[in-house]
């Protein structure tokens, strides 16, 4: 595979680990999000998910669980109500691009060592996502290449809309006969 800005493929087989930049991820998929079947409000909800990540990168190689809580993704999705934000991570689960990490009691927390190190860590794991950040780029290239070509393609039909409109008036002033 190729090498793309903010994506780097640690091997040839397409079997190791992405990184990428998790803000150039972010803002590809929101090009690209109809192709993923997400709305402006699930993306909303994986920024808020992605801003909870320390550090800039999305390294599958590490262990990415994120373990807000309700409060704080409302927070960061400007008062978004709880059904709403179980509504679009149902969704961003069902696009495969996070993954539920589950508690035996269904809360979302981590459980560190006696060294400070995270040693298990239930919520949402993000290394979908950066499995996915190559799919993602491609498909919001294709989403602007989509676009700049429906771009070109209204205007080629407004200079004709035009053309015709200038040959209907001068048939007219000229008092040709027809439609």
């Amino acid at each position: 595979g190729g090498r793309r800005a903010g994506m780097e493929a640690e091997g040839e087989g397409g079997n190791e680990p992405g990184r990428a930049d998790k803000w150039r991820v972010m803002r590809a998929l929101g090009e690209a999000r109809t192709r993923f079947a997400l709305s402006d409000r699930s993306i909303a909800v994986l920024e808020a998910l992605v801003s909870v990540l320390p550090g800039k990168e999305l390294d599958a190689s590490r262990a990415m669980v994120v373990f807000p809580s309700n409060a704080e993704l409302s927070a960061r999705t400007n008062g978004m109500a709880p059904a709403t934000l179980r509504r679009h991570l149902a969704a961003l689960v069902a696009a495969d691009l996070i993954l539920r990490r589950d508690s035996p009691n269904g809360k979302r927390y981590c459980r560190r060592d006696d060294s400070g190190q995270v040693e298990s860590a239930f919520g949402f794991d993000l290394a979908p996502l950066a499995l996915s950040a190559a799919a993602i780029f491609e498909a919001s290239d294709a989403a602007k290449a989509e676009s700049r070509a429906r771009s070109l393609l209204k205007g080629e039909i407004t200079i004709h809309q035009r053309d015709v409109s200038k040959l209907v008036s001068a048939a007219q002033e000229e008092g040709r006969a027809g439609d």
